[in-house]
């Protein structure tokens, strides 16, 4: 009988069974972290096999920047574990349900419209992850981005940006969640092939239309212009058969000199969008000595951030572009979008499969403190964020490894198109423009890096002369 007075309820079990993961989970990451930033701070020379690439002026300056976020991230990270771990002491995922039941009786529903007390929920989580989040992405972006020459941000095109963000993620969020809940209210026995379905749906059509209509709505579009440039890359599609329509460049520089590139789109309407701050000539960050002409909408010159013109020549020439689009071309025809998205909704079924059996469980809803109902939304939350953080963490992993071997089978895809040197030259530019550390720790870099290392990349693409 006295063994009895040391059973622990299955309900606290799995309470504790998840918050010890969660800092299980953040202590390996914390352990890494530390590697890496002893990376930073030892490393202080340029080690000999990349004298012939990068400056010690560009080195220094990537160390000092690379150490700053690092030390951001620890103690952004050790506040977020933080906070998550008082919420769920505190119970304060039931009493957020609480007060959004509160909110919903006060406009006349009862209890049982459950969909609209989670919607209520769901906006309130949001914007108190919202809140709770600025005072770190504000620091982040005017005190490290600012010091290391990143940021083309105001203040108020910064604060602007982020309640058209949380806007326009409520715009798409509180319809989606409402009709997942009800399909699953409604689906019966095979509910989760319903739910999955719509979430199929719903991830391909926000594909499609995102660079359409939402991205325009934070960023300027415009079609790349008519030139050598265009036709090369055009020639270059053909060549491979790469149902291209339209070029794009997007206004990058207003927010950050930070380049990339990338394609979208499906079947046979391809779209191509190039950050300016990746186009050596077209970069605003470049023309910092050039006579500026004057401005016609002075109405808008307070609102909208001006590119702070850097001392260094930023982005790639027309060869080294051409280069890196023959990388991102290369994991299209290699296959590896089509295979990133069977490998998504693959997991996505067995997660929805997996949630049919546990939704049942009131022991699991018992031990987040939900004594007296069994809402949807949070068993989803529940079961895809907490219970499934095991699986979550070594998916991530697997798809991280795969990520590494994708970028090199690209690297190898436009070395055989003949833009080795071009894309040799252009990946050690990009780390520069970027300020990207080029040392890493072996095992932070296996458990982090979705790219592999730069030296690595190099070595891949053979021994290519530089100047």
């Amino acid at each position: 009988m006295d063994e009895n007075k040391f059973d622990v309820p299955v309900e606290k079990q799995i309470f504790y069974a998840v918050l010890g993961f969660s800092w299980t989970v953040y202590l390996w990451e914390a352990y890494l972290s530390y590697r890496q930033r002893k990376i930073y701070r030892t490393t202080t020379h340029v080690p000999q096999e990349l004298g012939k690439i990068m400056d010690s002026e560009t080195f220094e300056k990537s160390r000092l920047y690379q150490l700053d976020k690092s030390n951001f991230s620890f103690w952004s990270g050790l506040y977020s574990e933080t906070e998550g771990t008082l919420i769920l002491l505190l119970g304060g995922i039931p009493f957020l349900w609480d007060v959004a039941g509160s909110v919903t009786a006060r406009f006349g529903f009862s209890p049982e419209y459950e969909i609209t007390q989670s919607l209520v929920f769901l906006m309130l989580a949001t914007l108190f992850s919202a809140v709770t989040g600025l005072p770190w992405s504000l620091y982040n972006t005017f005190v490290i981005e600012e010091k290391h020459g990143f940021n083309q941000q105001t203040l108020g095109f910064f604060l602007k940006d982020a309640v058209k963000k949380f806007v326009v993620t409520q715009c798409i969020l509180l319809p989606v969640t409402s009709l997942l809940l009800y399909i699953i209210k409604i689906g019966g026995d095979y509910f989760f092939i319903y739910a999955w379905l719509f979430t199929l749906a719903v991830s391909l059509v926000l594909v499609t239309i995102y660079a359409d209509y939402i991205a325009p709505l934070f960023d300027k579009f415009t079609p790349l212009p008519d030139g050598e440039l265009k036709t090369q890359i055009e020639d270059m599609a053909k060549s491979i058969s790469f149902p291209l329509t339209k070029i794009y460049v997007v206004e990058g520089s207003k927010r950050s000199s930070h380049s990339n590139a990338y394609f979208y789109g499906f079947f046979k309407n391809k779209r191509i969008v190039l950050f300016d701050t990746l186009l050596e000539d077209v970069s605003p960050l470049n023309k910092g000595d050039e006579p500026q002409p004057e401005q016609q909408e002075s109405d808008e010159v307070s609102s909208e951030p001006k590119a702070k013109p850097k001392n260094k020549k930023q982005g790639c020439n027309n060869p080294e572009i051409l280069a890196v689009l023959g990388h991102e071309l290369g994991h299209w025809k290699l296959g590896h979008t089509v295979k990133n998205i069977v490998i998504s909704q693959m997991n996505s079924f067995l997660c929805f499969s997996l949630f049919a059996v546990l939704i049942g469980r009131k022991e699991l809803f018992v031990a987040f403190g939900f004594t007296a109902s069994q809402p949807t939304l949070i068993g989803l939350m529940i079961i895809f964020q907490f219970i499934f953080s095991p699986y979550n963490e070594l998916l991530s992993f697997c798809l991280t490894v795969l990520s590494r071997r994708f970028e090199f089978q690209a690297d190898a895809f436009a070395r055989n198109m003949g833009k080795a040197s071009e894309l040799y030259s252009a990946l050690i530019k990009l780390n520069k423009d970027n300020l990207s550390f080029p040392v890493a720790d072996w095992l932070f870099s296996t458990w982090h890096y979705s790219h592999p290392p730069l030296l690595e990349r190099l070595r891949a693409l053979g021994s290519v002369k530089q100047d």
